[in-house]
């Protein structure tokens, strides 16, 4: 349990760092970091869950963008805003640390296997976006449409009330 809390703890302070650099100011930046912490705080939950990382890295990621989309909504500012911090804590550090120590102790067969266990998590997190900010992109243009039609139509429904 302690070790769950101090991971959470880190990936807060990781993601608000990251998001101080990366410019995000005011409200923004607490927002961030709460989104680190729930994307790793979710990682974490469902380890129990599935067993299978890449899977996991998928519904984390796309956790994210949902929350990235929806708070980009809300408060106006670009979805990357969110985006990329509340990434910070999913990305696959170790794994890439271990495919480059192979790599440099020259064990070819660890580091290619490595290697595509990398690759299956970065495309994991990068599958998890693309699958919401499609989805998102299809929503808002029929809610877009829905909106337009009606504001037309209660327009000429006002041309011809007397």
């Amino acid at each position: 349990m302690r070790s769950v809390v101090i991971q959470l703890l880190m990936s807060f302070v990781g993601t608000f760092s990251f998001s101080v650099l990366f410019n995000v100011r005011g409200k923004k930046l607490l927002l961030a970091g709460i989104g680190g912490v729930a994307s790793w705080g979710l990682f974490l939950l469902l380890e129990s869950w599935l067993p299978s990382a890449p899977l996991r890295y998928f519904w984390c990621s796309s956790f994210v963008a949902v929350y990235a989309e929806i708070l980009a909504r809300i408060l106006k500012t670009p979805a990357t805003t969110f985006l990329i911090p509340c990434m910070l804590p999913l990305i696959p550090g170790s794994a890439l640390y271990n495919t480059m120590r192979y790599a440099l102790d020259k064990q070819w067969r660890h580091c290619l296997s490595q290697a595509l266990y990398t690759l299956s998590l970065s495309l994991s997190l990068a599958l998890g976006i693309i699958a919401v900010l499609s989805v998102f992109g299809v929503v808002i243009q029929i809610l877009g449409r829905i909106w337009y039609y009606n504001r037309q139509k209660k327009a000429k429904e006002k041309e011809h009330t007397p």
